[in-house]
């Protein structure tokens, strides 16, 4: 799923940078060094606002059009297009359940040996996409 959202970025008066606010998402400000940084930044903060939002079973603001945001002077709005997706994958800390069937002798076996099933599947999982 992809979001876009509106973004008012203001350039930092002693650095180079600029700093990013995403006005329908409340206390979404980050800052980046240069402009291509702070677009990176407010995408990721967005996206993690979002993010958290969905992980505890909450709804999110719908986004602004620019017409309806107010862009101080000397600022300028932009849109953050969000790849929810992508963001949850690599971020996402929500557990799900999933049920799997192995052999009764190596269940047996992880019993004896205090191992964590979750935790060696997680591990290979992870190790699995690494090499993809």
């Amino acid at each position: 799923m992809k979001l876009v959202y509106p973004a008012i970025f203001t350039p930092c008066e002693k650095l180079t940078g600029y700093t990013v606010e995403v006005p329908d998402l409340p206390g979404c400000v980050t800052e980046g060094r240069d402009l291509a940084e702070a677009i990176e930044m407010g995408a990721d903060a967005a996206s993690g606002w979002i993010l958290d939002e969905m992980e505890d079973g909450n709804s999110y603001p719908a986004p602004s059009t620019l017409k309806d945001i107010f862009c101080p002077p000397g600022s300028f709005l932009s849109l953050l297009v969000l790849d929810m997706e992508s963001y949850a994958e690599k971020y996402g800390t929500k557990a799900v359940h999933k049920n799997i069937t192995i052999p009764a002798w190596l269940n047996t076996y992880g019993e004896k040996n205090h191992i964590n099933f979750s935790r060696i599947l997680q591990d290979a999982l992870i190790s699995s996409a690494e090499k993809s």
